[in-house]
């Protein structure tokens, strides 16, 4: 018969192993993006800013007594290029603040990385 402590004995380190191996995955997976976007050349093409979007994340601690509880906004900025494709990047919040959709300009990027977007005008202007 199986005691609790031995299940408890064999449940933990699997947990632990699992745990560290996600860990380990998304590190190797950001380090290989950051590497493959390192080897693209940097360009610059026409674009019009078509969308932006943001994903709140809320995360919430419970410390004793006190709940507190902690927000973090991500920005994303979509562009469509001269032959119709749509490309989604990660912004910083001042770069979706000054953006407008409709915008139109030269989109500089390197990869998946977002470097700049300089306005030419607004679809709104003619």
């Amino acid at each position: 018969m199986y005691s609790m402590f031995s299940l408890t004995g064999v449940i933990f380190p699997i947990f632990f192993i699992v745990i560290f191996g996600m860990f380990i995955f998304t590190a190797v997976k950001g380090i290989g993006q950051w590497h493959s976007n390192n080897q693209q050349p940097v360009l610059t093409v026409a674009a019009k800013l078509v969308s932006k979007r943001t994903n709140v994340s809320r995360h919430n601690h419970n410390n004793t007594d006190h709940i507190h509880s902690t927000t973090s906004t991500t920005y994303y900025a979509t562009f469509e290029v001269e032959s119709g494709d749509r490309i989604e990047f990660h912004i910083s919040g001042e770069e979706y603040g000054i953006l407008v959709e409709g915008d139109i300009g030269k989109l500089t990027f390197q990869g998946t990385r977002y470097q700049n977007f300089e306005r030419i005008k607004t679809d709104h202007e003619g």
